[in-house]
């Protein structure tokens, strides 16, 4: 079964500490993995930033609404334990619990922001309600989906430029990668044009004790065995062990499984991951926010 949605395990959580008990919120995450029968795989899924796990983040920030809405309490950290109003929210049976079922509760309102007028039309419109995720999975999924919107407008651009702008583009990506030493030393390295690519030697590192042999293609039609075979070839005539294939195509499976094998380290770098680089070293970008999410530092308030 999918990974359920923090609304959907809000229920089976506040059953859980119906018990009365503190439950520290580990021990709520490894029970609440048996009673929805996850495998181990997806509770090794983790959110777009890599940082925490998808069921996890849901069971925390149920709990979080719950104790909003007042059904349970925090008296250490990371630890939970149910309330009167959560005992009584029990007794009456609930077949869930949501945000719309929170909504009920004076301090959950004022948590979302909600006033009681527009209760009914607000919380219905909750975006939350309708997908289902957590805050920090629609920040973190609305990130991605800017950032692939971005990515596929980068990559049309960049197939759409000239060879000359393509070089350009490479050695500026090279030089913000700390390779090439100055930028005139890789510029003249690496700009001897080709056929709609460049190909060149330039420096590892600023001392020039190792080289590295770069080719570009600025190309629509996947990378073929063959292409990678000649640039391997390259290689042996260049004397050189490492190098880098960029394109602004894909490669067939064939390219990449003679790649893994020969003996020379060969990089290739597709469309794909030429864009997720020009991004990260923001050539060909500018940043319009910035948005900084933070947290309490709990340390920070315990008292001597």
């Amino acid at each position: 079964m999918p990974i359920p949605d923090y609304q959907t395990i809000m229920l089976p959580l506040l059953v859980l500490l119906a018990d009365r008990a503190e439950h520290k919120k580990q021990e709520a995450v490894d029970t609440l993995a048996k009673y929805f029968k996850l495998t181990d795989a997806e509770l090794l899924e983790l959110l777009p930033s890599c940082l925490q796990p998808i069921f996890g983040n849901r069971v925390g920030w149920a709990m979080t609404y719950l104790k909003k809405a007042g059904l349970i309490e925090a008296p250490r950290r990371a630890v939970c334990k149910i309330t009167e109003r959560g005992i009584e929210t029990l007794k009456q049976s609930p077949k869930e619990i949501n945000v719309k079922f929170l909504s009920q509760f004076p301090e959950f309102l004022e948590f979302k922001g909600f006033s009681r007028k527009d209760t009914s039309n607000r919380v219905e419109e909750d975006v939350e309600l309708k997908e289902g995720r957590t805050p920090q999975e629609l920040l973190e999924y609305g990130y991605e989906k800017i950032r692939q919107d971005l990515s596929d407008e980068i990559l049309k651009r960049v197939k759409e430029c000239s060879a000359n702008f393509f070089e350009k583009l490479v050695v500026a990506l090279l030089i913000s990668m700390g390779y090439g030493g100055s930028r005139s030393d890789l510029g003249r390295a690496v700009g001897r044009s080709g056929d709609e690519g460049i190909d060149g030697v330039i420096k590892q590192d600023q001392l020039g004790l190792d080289v590295i042999y770069i080719q570009a293609k600025k190309w629509d039609n996947p990378v073929s065995r063959p292409e990678i075979q000649k640039f391997v070839g390259a290689l042996e005539g260049q004397k050189a062990n490492k190098g880098v294939f960029i394109t602004t195509s894909t490669y067939t499976n064939e390219a990449k499984e003679f790649a893994s094998k020969v003996s020379s380290k060969v990089i290739l770098i597709d469309g794909k991951e030429l864009v997720r680089l020009l991004i990260d070293h923001d050539i060909g970008v500018s940043t319009t926010d910035t948005y900084k999410i933070k947290r309490i530092d709990s340390d920070y308030f315990a008292e001597e």
